[in-house]
C-alpha cells in the first residue's frame, strides 16, 4: 500500500521488533521470498589516478528462501537468484526463470490483460503438457457392452473355471446359463436399459451372477453393501429410486422397510433356474449405464455416479493389453461391491477367459495370511487397496514357484517402495470413480533417486489429465494444481444432481469437440520432468498453521521413510486454545515403537519445524473404510 510505502526506509530488523513474529532456525521471520529492484542509475565515483571496476560479489549463503534481484543497466534489466539449495535445486530455478521471462514478455506484449490471464509457459511447454504428455489414443470396440463381451468369451472357453469361492465354482458355461435366466426373469419385473437394479449380497457367486445377470437384462446395477449402516442404505435405496434389489434372504432385515421388489438370489433361485438359459434380447447400447456406484459426499449424504458401458469398455481393453490376460490369468477379487474397484476386478477377466477367485474378508486383516493365500492359489494378478499393499510390500517373499505377476494399488497415497527382490512388480495406480477407476497407472520399482514416493505415472488409454490453476490454465513442472480429467472413462455425471453435475463436470477449454468436457477432481497434484504425475492429496486437506501452508501428504511421505514406521496419517487439529497443531498417527514395523524424540530428529532432517507434528500417536493399525481406504473421521 502507498502507506507501507512511506516507511520503506524502516530497517527490517526494527519491523521484526515491533511485531513480534513467532521465531524459528529453519526459516527468516515475516516472509521467505524476496524482490529486489534497484532502477536508481549508479552514480559515478571518481578518485584522481584510480580507475574503478565494479565487481559481482559471488555469496554463499543465502539469507532468504528465495531472492530475485533485479537492476537497470546500460544492456537492460539483468536479474540474480539466490535460492536455499536445501529447497530448491538449479533446474527448478532455470525454469523459474524462463517462465518469469515468459511474463515479462507477456505483459510488454498485451499490457491489458489481467494477470490472471498472464502466460508462464513457452509454446513449446503448453504443447508437451497439453498435447505430448496425453497422446493416449488408442482403438478398443465400441459396438459391444460388456455383458456381450463376455458372451463371445464363454463360446471360446465354455468350460474354463470363470469363478472361484472357497470350495464353490462356476464355468462359463454355467455363469452364463444362470445369468440368461436371472436376466429373462428381471425382464418380466421391468428391467430394461436405463433402469437401475439394486444389489445387496454378500461375498459369493451369487453377487457375480446377480451382476452379470442385470447387465444381461440390459439394466444398470447399483452396488448396496450389506455392511453399510442402516441409514446410509436407505438413503441410496431412496435416491436411486429402484424397483427391484436383488438379495439373500438373511439380509431381509436390512431391505423390508423400502417398498421395492426384492429377489431372493438364494430362496428363489428355485424358480429362477426353471427359465430360459439362452441369451436375452435387448436394445441396449454403449450409451446406457452400466451402473451407479455411491461415493462420500461433501455434504454428509453420498452420491451416485453414472457409468454407462462405454467407459467401462475403455477400463476393460487398457487393461487387457496392458497386462496381457490371458484364459491362463487367477485373479482376485477382494473390494465390496459398494467400491468402485470391484469393477476393475471383475470385468477385464470375465471378458478373457481367466478365473476369478473371491477372497474372504477376514485375509485383508492378516497381511501374512493374505500373501501366503496368494501364493498357494497360484495368483496372478490381485488388486489390494493401497494400506494392504504397503503392508505386503514389507513381508518377506519367496522367490520360487510364485505364479504373481501384479500387485495392482490404489484407493490412497502410495508410501512405501517394493524392495529389489520382491519377486512380481507393482503397479500404484489412481483415478475417482468419475472416470471408471483407473485414470493414471504407473510401475513402481525400487527407490529412486530423491523421489519420496511412487508417483501415480501417466495416463491410461484414451484419457487426458490437466494440471491446471484456478483460471484453468496449466501449470509449469513441478508446480502443484489441481487435477483436472478428460477423455474416454469420463461418468455421465451424478444422479439426481444437475447442479452438482454442472459445476463438476465442465467444458473441456482444451477440445474442440462438441460436449467434450473435464471433470474438476479436487485432488492436488504436480508433473515431474519425466511426465510421471504426483499425487500430492485433497485440495482440502491443506491446511495452514501460523500463515504456513502445509500438505497433510507431504509430512505422511517423509514420516513413512523412517525404518520403524510402516504407515502414517497426519491430521490437523485444534487444541484447547483454538490454534492448529499436527498430529501423527502412526504403525510401526515392530516393536519398540520409536520415540517422539526419535521421530522428531527423523523429521528436521527433511522438513521445517513449521511441518513439524506437536504429538505422535503409536496405534496397531490404522482405522479403514469398508472400501480399505484409511478412515481419516474415525482417528
Amino acid at each position: 500500500t502507498l502507506q507501507a510505502y512511506e516507511h520503506q526506509d524502516v530497517p527490517f530488523e526494527q519491523v521484526v521488533e515491533a511485531l513480534q513474529p513467532q521465531r524459528s532456525l529453519s526459516h527468516s521471520p515475516l516472509f521467505q521470498v524476496m524482490f529486489v529492484l534497484q532502477n536508481v542509475p549508479m552514480t559515478e565515483f571518481e578518485l584522481p589516478g584510480v580507475t574503478l571496476t565494479q565487481l559481482d560479489g559471488d555469496s554463499t549463503i543465502a539469507k532468504f528462501d528465495l531472492t530475485l534481484s533485479m537492476s537497470e543497466t546500460n544492456r537492460g534489466l539483468v536479474g540474480e537468484w539466490e535460492y536455499n539449495t536445501d529447497l530448491f535445486d538449479g533446474s527448478t530455478i532455470d525454469r523459474m526463470a524462463t517462465h518469469f521471462q515468459n511474463l515479462l514478455s507477456a505483459v510488454v506484449a498485451n499490457p491489458q490483460q489481467t494477470v490472471g490471464e498472464l502466460p508462464l509457459l513457452s509454446a513449446a511447454e503448453r504443447h508437451q503438457l497439453l498435447v505430448e504428455w496425453n497422446d493416449t489414443a488408442a482403438e478398443y470396440p465400441t459396438d459391444k457392452c460388456i455383458h456381450q463381451l463376455f458372451e463371445s468369451q464363454v463360446e471360446r472357453t465354455p468350460d474354463a473355471v470363470a469363478v472361484v469361492f472357497e470350495n464353490q465354482q462356476l464355468t462359463y458355461r454355467e455363469l452364463n446359463q444362470q445369468a440368461n435366466q436371472l436376466a429373462h426373469y428381471l425382464q418380466t419385473l421391468g428391467v430394461r436399459p436405463e433402469v437401475l437394479v439394486g444389489i445387496c449380497v454378500e461375498r459369493s457367486l451369487e453377487m457375480v451372477v446377480g451382476l452379470l445377470g442385470i447387465l444381461k437384462a440390459g439394466g444398470a446395477y447399483v452396488p448396496l453393501d450389506p455392511h453399510y449402516p442402516q441409514e446410509r442404505l436407505s438413503y441410496m435405496l431412496e435416491d436411486a429410486q429402484v424397483s427391484v434389489i436383488l438379495t439373500q434372504q438373511h439380509l431381509l432385515e436390512k431391505l423390508q422397510q423400502h417398498q421395492t421388489q426384492l429377489v431372493y438370489l438364494d430362496t428363489d433361485w428355485r424358480l429362477i433356474s426353471q427359465l430360459n438359459q439362452d441369451h436375452p434380447l435387448t436394445a441396449i447400447q454403449t450409451t446406457n449405464l452400466a451402473y451407479v456406484i455411491y461415493t462420500s459426499g461433501s455434504t454428509g449424504q453420498p452420491k451416485g455416479v453414472m457409468v454407462a458401458h462405454q467407459g467401462l469398455l475403455n477400463l476393460v481393453f487398457w487393461h487387457q493389453q496392458t497386462f496381457k490376460i490371458t484364459s491362463l490369468d487367477k485373479a482376485t477379487q477382494l473390494a465390496g461391491t459398494g467400491f468402485d474397484a470391484a469393477v476393475w476386478e471383475l470385468w477385464p477377466y470375465l471378458t478373457a477367459g481367466a478365473s476369478i477367485y473371491l477372497v474372504k474378508p477376514e485375509l485383508l486383516t492378516s497381511p501374512i495370511n493374505l500373501r501366503d493365500w496368494l501364493i498357494s492359489q497360484k495368483i496372478t494378478m490381485s488388486f489390494v487397496p493401497t494400506p494392504v499393499a504397503q503392508e505386503l510390500l514389507s513381508l518377506e517373499w519367496a522367490t520360487e514357484s510364485i505364479a504373481l505377476r501384479y500387485i495392482l494399488t490404489g484407493g490412497d497415497k502410495l508410501h512405501q517402495y517394493p524392495s529389489v527382490s520382491i519377486p512380481f512388480q507393482v503397479v500404484n495406480n489412481y483415478g475417482p470413480t468419475e472416470n471408471t477407476v483407473v485414470t493414471t497407472s504407473g510401475l513402481v520399482v525400487a527407490q529412486e533417486q530423491n523421489q519420496i514416493s511412487p508417483t501415480i505415472g501417466q495416463p491410461i488409454a484414451n484419457t487426458q489429465v490437466y494440471i491446471l490453476d484456478q483460471q484453468l490454465q496449466p501449470v509449469p513442472v513441478g508446480v502443484p494444481g489441481e487435477l483436472h480429467i478428460g477423455g474416454a472413462g469420463l461418468a455421465r455425471g451424478y444422479l439426481n444432481r444437475p447442479e452438482l453435475t454442472q459445476e463438476k463436470f465442465i467444458p473441456n477449454p482444451f477440445k474442440e469437440t462438441q460436449g467434450s468436457r473435464l471433470y474438476k477432481t479436487g485432488d492436488l497434484a504436480r508433473y515431474l520432468p519425466d511426465g510421471n504425475i504426483e499425487y500430492l492429496g485433497r485440495i482440502d486437506n491443506q491446511v495452514k498453521i501460523r500463515g504456513f501452508r502445509i500438505e497433510l501428504g507431504e509430512v505422511e511421505a517423509v514420516l513413512t521413510q523412517h525404518p520403524v514406521v510402516r504407515e502414517t496419517v497426519v491430521i490437523a487439529r485444534e487444541n484447547s486454545a483454538g490454534d492448529k497443531q499436527l498430529v501423527a498417527y502412526l504403525v510401526p514395523h515392530q516393536e519398540p515403537a520409536p520415540t517422539n524424540s526419535d521421530l522428531r530428529h527423523f523429521l528436521k532432517a527433511q522438513l521445517p519445524d513449521y511441518m513439524m507434528p506437536s504429538a505422535f500417536v503409536v496405534l496397531e493399525a490404522l482405522p479403514l473404510t469398508p472400501n480399505g481406504k484409511v478412515d481419516r473421521r474415525a482417528l
